[in-house]
């Protein structure tokens, strides 16, 4: 697998974190990318709190969790970190890619397909509870994104810590 790691500044609105974003283009085979198999997939590899649904059209970000989104249907663009204008990216997104965000990462749908959806999920102990960018005071959201841990499974293939090895060095307290 290859994994391009994104670094994301953090904007007026959005707090992004210190670990980066990992895209990994075609993790899961069209085949295997089904929305069930997918969520399976994730709770077999420790992750919860699964669901199959689109992205978002306005900023938002996760305070309380870690994310994985798996592409499962149709292609998107999807924004991560916040505009363009502001160090953000903009991702084309097709079946079998796999996007890992760090609690903190904004992220909006941008323009899709009709038929397209993710199956995300969140490690153990942590939820997608959702906060809108501008919403909470950055301060406030970086103590609370401080307090997670990195998840100790790789959500693709349950390695540990697997593509999530990435973040290991950043902040080896928080490992």
């Amino acid at each position: 697998m290859s994994v391009e790691p994104i670094r994301l500044p953090a904007t007026a609105t959005i707090p992004n974190s210190d670990w980066p974003l990992l895209l990994v283009k075609g993790a899961i085979t069209q085949e295997a990318a089904r929305s069930a198999a997918v969520e399976q997939r994730f709770q077999d590899h420790g992750w919860q709190g699964t669901w199959t649904y689109t992205v978002y059209d306005y900023w938002h970000y996760h305070v309380e969790g870690h994310e994985v989104l798996a592409c499962v249907s149709g292609t998107g663009k999807v924004g991560f970190g916040g505009e363009p204008e502001e160090g953000g990216r903009v991702l084309d997104l097709e079946v079998g890619d796999v996007v890992i965000l760090p609690a903190g990462v904004g992220h909006k749908r941008f323009e899709a397909s009709s038929d397209f959806a993710v199956a995300g999920a969140y490690p153990p102990g942590q939820t997608g509870a959702i906060t809108r960018a501008g919403s909470m005071d950055l301060d406030e959201a970086r103590r609370r994104i401080a307090a997670l841990s990195r998840p100790a499974s790789d959500p693709i293939d349950g390695a540990e810590p697997g593509v999530l090895a990435h973040w290991a060095d950043e902040h080896p307290e928080r490992a």
